[in-house]
Formats: structure tokens, C-alpha cells, sequence
């Protein structure tokens, strides 16, 4: 055991051999431990981390998770990942076997989040819920795909939120209207409120907007990037998925608006970010014109799918619309099919038109 007694130091340290993952045999020190039972233990996590055996804990194979998968996503997806697993899955799996986690764990874990949920005052939404579970998943998906885990747990415990999404809000061009005229005294909540609704970018997008994104000659918006404030820090990413990176032209009227706001900021340089507001000023803004106006309250985000509403009632198609706001087509398709017009009353017809022909047809025959 290769754990010793620090004399000067009056602590323990463990010294460990490992072969890396190109071949070099190399040595581990780890110092500062107060009693040797917790240096043995470290050398013991530490071992079986290296021999990835799936005999270590869930909170010694998160480490290994982390160092598989944080290079290959965004930062600030990695902040969301990382959030969830340290505060919904680590308490509760962190010194858990992997190999010997049942469906059973799961069924159970499952049971002490609808708990924590009611706890917490107000059930966490049925889409939360199956993202945390998603996320539990998916440790478990990479431990049988790369480190010879039998099976995943979660798969066979099932499913833990609604697959459903939650009820989708928007507002009609109607309440858009109405709620707007509270923001006039606030040119850069009006201006923010305007791109959100009439060009259906995300909040991200919007607040990374510099003024060498637009081309006031075709009145585009150029999106190549997405800002997020994570952990205290200004961080600047790629859009959302590749097919975020767009051009999105704007209505002339916003466009001439846009022009105007730009032009009243002064020292506003090309590459400086047009709206440096956060997210909770503009859910204070939302909340002060929801309030003067009359109209439902709706999340930031739901300006998205207003406008997207707003598109197919103009009869734009999916493709058209995909495009503008960087989605597939397929997903506007699936998520916004219930506001799509219905052509089932002309299948029925075509069909009873079909079926009268062959009718006629079989008893001319006869």
C-alpha cells in the first residue's frame, strides 16, 4: 500500500504508479490527507479510475465523464450539464457503485424528486424533470458504450418527466401590440422587445449583436454568435446548433427603427455589444408592460414562438420558417403542429372522391 506518514507535516500522502493512455508509466503524489484512511481511500478511487473499472463510485466516474465529454460542447452547455449533475445527481448517486446501481436506485431517486419537487413549493415542470433524468442517462449510456457497463438503468427504470412539452404561451400580434406602447420610454427595452418579436432570434443571440452584425442596406441581421453570462463571466459562443448561423432580414419598419436606436448611442463602436442588459432586467421590463398593458404574462423566450406563430398564420411554410428562426424544419413541423391549418377535412374528400371512382369503376366492370 503505497500510503505514508508525512513526519513534518503531520499528515499522510499517497504515491501511486499508473501506466497513462499512451503507454508512460507514471507516478501520482497526493499529500494533506489527515488520517491514512482517507489517503488509502483516495489511492483506491484513484486506481480505479485509471483502470476505468466501473467498480468506482458514481462520483469517481463523473470525473471521468467530465474529462470524456466537457471538450467536445460548449461552455455554457457543459455550466448546464455540470449544474444539474452536482446539485440533482451527486447528492444522491455520488457513492453508489456504478456496476451495482439497480432500476430499482432509480425508481427510487425518480420518487425523491417528485418529493424535493412538492418541497420546493412549486412542482418543477414535467420538461425539467425529464432533463435532469436525461442527463442521469446519459452518464450511464456513455459508462456502457466506453467502459463496458452491462446496461443503462435508467432505460429499463422509465421515464421520470412528461415527454410532452409544457403548454406552449405566445402572444397574437393583438396583445403584442398592446404590450409594446410600455416600453416607448425605454429605447433599449423597445428596441430589445421589437427584434424578439419581429425577428424571433433567442435573448442569447440578441445580446451579442454588434453593430458590424447589421446591414442596413438589406436590412439583415447577421447571427454568428450568442452571448451568456455564466458564473460571473462574459462568455461569447457559437449559436445554439449550426443551423443558428443565419442572416435574418428585418421589416423595414424595424430596420428604420434599429437605425435610429443605434444612432442615439453614442461611442457605440462596431464591434461593442448593442444590448449590454441582462436577462432579469428584461424579465423586469416584461413584468412592468404585462402589468400596464393587460396582456398574459409570457416568458422572454415565448417572443420566439410568438413570432413563429405569428409566420404560419401568415402561411409561411415550415422550410421558410426553419430558416429564418435556425430551426429543421421537422422541428417547427412537430413542435408548432397544432397551429398549423388542418388539411384533414381535404384528405377525407379526395379520399371519398378516390373511393367513388374505384366504386364505379368495380360495378361497371360487372
Amino acid at each position: 500500500m503505497a500510503v505514508y506518514k508525512d513526519k513534518n507535516r503531520g499528515t499522510w500522502y499517497a504515491s501511486v504508479l499508473y501506466v497513462d493512455w499512451t503507454g508512460k508509466r507514471c507516478r501520482k503524489l497526493k499529500r494533506g490527507f489527515a488520517t491514512k484512511k482517507e489517503a488509502q481511500e483516495w489511492e483506491i478511487h484513484f486506481k480505479l479510475q485509471k483502470a476505468s473499472s466501473l467498480d468506482m463510485t458514481f462520483g469517481d466516474f463523473y470525473k471521468i465523464y467530465e474529462q470524456d465529454i466537457k471538450p467536445k460542447v460548449r461552455y455554457n452547455t457543459w455550466c448546464s450539464k455540470q449544474h444539474i449533475i452536482e446539485t440533482k445527481l451527486l447528492p444522491y448517486f455520488k457513492n453508489l457503485v456504478m456496476r451495482d446501481i439497480t432500476p430499482r436506485d432509480i425508481i427510487q431517486w425518480q420518487n425523491s424528486m417528485r418529493e424535493a419537487s412538492k418541497k420546493n413549493g412549486g412542482e418543477y415542470a414535467g420538461t425539467y424533470l425529464k432533463t435532469v433524468q436525461a442527463q442521469l442517462s446519459s452518464i450511464f449510456n456513455h459508462a456502457v458504450r466506453f467502459y463496458q457497463l452491462p446496461n443503462n438503468p435508467v432505460r429499463i427504470a422509465g421515464a421520470l418527466g412528461q415527454y410532452d412539452s409544457d403548454e406552449m404561451l405566445f402572444w397574437t400580434k393583438e396583445e403584442y401590440m398592446k404590450f409594446i406602447p410600455t416600453m416607448a420610454n425605454k429605447t433599449y427595452s423597445y428596441m430589445a422587445f421589437e427584434l424578439l418579436y419581429w425577428c424571433g432570434i433567442r435573448l442569447g443571440e440578441l445580446r451579442a449583436l454588434t453593430p458590424a452584425d447589421i446591414d442596413f442596406e438589406t436590412n439583415t441581421l447577421s447571427i454568428t454568435k450568442s452571448y451568456q453570462r455564466i458564473k460571473g463571466e462574459d462568455v461569447i459562443t457559437k449559436p445554439k446548433t449550426k443551423k443558428s448561423i443565419r442572416k435574418v432580414v428585418m421589416p423595414d419598419t424595424v430596420a428604420k427603427e434599429m437605425r435610429d436606436f443605434l444612432d442615439s448611442i453614442y461611442g457605440l463602436e462596431q464591434e461593442d455589444r448593442i444590448f449590454p442588459i441582462s436577462k432579469s432586467y428584461l424579465h423586469h421590463e416584461m413584468d412592468r408592460g404585462v402589468k400596464e398593458s393587460g396582456v398574459k404574462r409570457i416568458r422572454i423566450h415565448d417572443l420566439r414562438h410568438s413570432h413563429v406563430s405569428l409566420l404560419i398564420d401568415m402561411g409561411f411554410s415550415a422550410v421558410a420558417i426553419g430558416n429564418r428562426v435556425g430551426h429543421e424544419s421537422e422541428k417547427i413541423t412537430y413542435r408548432y403542429a397544432h397551429l398549423f391549418p388542418s388539411v384533414q377535412g381535404e384528405m377525407a374528400e379526395a379520399l371519398d372522391d378516390e373511393w367513388k371512382e374505384g366504386f364505379n369503376v368495380g360495378k361497371e366492370e360487372g
